[in-house]
């Protein structure tokens, strides 16, 4: 394991212990710790106590640490991460019993679900879909492309505040909003028929959102958590991963019905045969396909989910720890991030072979993904997240699959923004010592920062609207709205307040940025 990981695991497990209960509401005053984990800590730590969005809090993770710095962290909170203080919240003898409970607890099997239990948990809210409107109730345009869907966390990533809410980005008006329970983490659309969005959740339910009348129509738990999922191009199929359990699920887009599942699991690139947790899910729009990422295993699967039984072809070797990826090239490119080796992974999804594997800095995370358009070369932009001595943003040559700089920034970073109408590429930056509120942006043709914005709360996962002229930004814990700026003179044009705004997710994506397409490719697909 490489040292900037280790480094990075170590400081992640320092801040982030904050997160202890911040995934849910404190139950009444209860001998049972273990119950108490399960339902307020577990969708951020893992219910097997592995980690997930936050560290893994067990035994052996915690092993040495002061239970009394442990408390005091929890009661007060932390600006550097998405935990607010508990003091006032949970009583005194619950967060030392819970602590305790952790510091005696082993890492625990997987829990398993099976199609069973995913078939047992869906929920039919309106079941006569012909009663829903037959267009829109608010003003939007016809393809729906300039809506904008955030996964507003909730201040303790559960209860009233836990929403996707949606944004119309040609106004800057909130046109709706879909109330989820428990936080919400990705927000996809039907690129086949705008009135249908799906929602994931940090503990793994999908809801299927009519955005005609802004109302869930269905919902299913596809696992305990883990944020992967994916539309196919024909709007027909969702495939959807669990880091806990092990698996992944094609379900019909419409009913929400488990179709099939996966266990994930196969030879990592050391030679050892691993149970993998689900990294990235993709549809492309150039083929029947869906792209899942083994995290662990270090492979991508290529699913054919026009072909009987849903076989896969599995291309290994890929790299140590994958997580995140985006598409280009018309979606027959996949890069993929992998932590350990610091590199992105270029995979030819067309033929089915890795391409190469490229420098990325530390710890590359390249969220929802940057490609653009720039003097006629295809540039590819990486985020890194990792805590090295030298921080930088990745920029490539998707053409030639060759590095062309690294771009110093001030901090570790986790999600880039680019359009081919906008002339900066905007990066999170997510360091420590309250450089947590700005978002970095680099001129896309001197590839130089030139100008650094504070959003007044924790900067989250810029995007841009998908016409280009407007870049939106969460502001999330201690700013509670979404920022929007000029995406030409950087002016801050308007906000949209929300409790705690995570991730941003055109619809516009749907047909290009993530998708692999530019806007002017967008043209020749419709």
């Amino acid at each position: 394991m490489k040292k900037t990981t280790i480094r990075l695991r170590k400081n992640l497990l320092a801040s982030s212990i904050i997160m202890l209960l911040s995934s849910g509401v404190a139950l009444a005053k209860s001998d049972d710790m273990h119950q108490i984990y399960q339902d307020n800590c577990a969708s951020c730590h893992g219910s097997d106590h592995g980690g997930y969005l936050a560290p893994a809090l067990n035994a052996d993770t915690l092993k040495g640490r002061s239970p009394t710095a442990l408390r005091t962290i929890v009661m007060a909170g932390s600006f550097d991460t998405l935990m607010p203080p508990f003091y006032g919240r949970l009583s005194d003898d619950e967060i030392r019993g819970v602590i305790k409970h952790l510091q005696s607890t082993p890492k625990q099997p997987n829990p398993a679900w099976t199609i069973d239990d995913m078939k047992n948990s869906l929920k039919v809210y309106v079941k006569d879909e012909s009663t829903l409107p037959s267009k829109p109730t608010f003003q939007i345009d016809d393809k729906f492309e300039n809506l904008i869907g955030v996964a507003a966390r909730g201040k303790y990533g559960r209860g009233e505040g836990s929403k996707a809410i949606f944004i119309n980005s040609a106004t800057h008006q909130k046109v709706g909003e879909v109330a989820t329970g428990t936080a919400a983490h990705i927000i996809d659309f039907n690129p086949a028929n705008p009135r249908w969005a799906y929602v994931k959740t940090d503990t793994a339910e999908i809801f299927k959102v009519d955005l005609y009348s802004m109302k869930a129509v269905r919902s299913i738990k596809t696992g305990w958590n883990g944020p992967g999922m994916g539309v196919s191009r024909d709007g027909k199929y969702i495939m959807a991963g669990s880091f806990v359990p092990h698996n992944a699920v094609i379900l019909d887009a419409d009913t929400l019905e488990p179709l099939k599942t996966f266990e994930l699991e196969g030879i990592d690139p050391d030679g050892k045969h691993v149970s993998s947790d689900s990294g990235m899910i993709i549809g492309t729009p150039y083929a029947d396909i869906f792209a899942i990422a083994l995290e662990n295993a270090g492979q991508v699967w290529i699913v054919d989910y026009k072909k009987d039984g849903f076989p896969v072809t599995k291309i290994e070797k890929v790299g140590r720890h994958l997580h995140d990826a985006f598409l280009t090239h018309g979606g027959k490119k996949l890069m993929v991030a992998s932590y350990d080796d610091s590199i992105v992974a270029a995979i030819d999804l067309e033929e089915r072979k890795l391409i190469k594997q490229l420098p990325a800095g530390c710890v590359p995370h390249v969220g929802g993904g940057s490609a653009v358009k720039v003097d006629g070369r295809t540039l590819g932009f990486g985020t890194n997240f990792g805590d090295c001595d030298k921080m930088v943003v990745s920029v490539w040559d998707l053409d030639k699959m060759e590095v062309v700089k690294q771009v110093p920034v001030s901090g570790g970073t986790e999600s880039p923004a680019a359009h081919a109408n906008a002339p900066y590429v905007a990066v999170d930056i997510i360091s420590k010592d309250r450089r947590a509120r700005t978002v970095q942006l680099i001129d896309k043709k001197s590839l130089e920062v030139v100008k650094t914005l504070d959003v007044g709360g924790h900067a989250y996962f810029p995007e841009y609207s998908a016409d280009g002229k407007f870049l939106y930004i969460s502001a999330g814990y201690n700013g509670d709205e979404v920022v929007v700026y000029d995406s030409n003179s950087l002016q801050k044009v308007a906000s949209i307040p929300m409790e705690s705004p995570a991730g941003i997710f055109s619809r516009g994506r749907v047909k290009y940025m993530t998708r692999g397409l530019s806007p002017d490719e967008m043209e020749q697909h419709k």
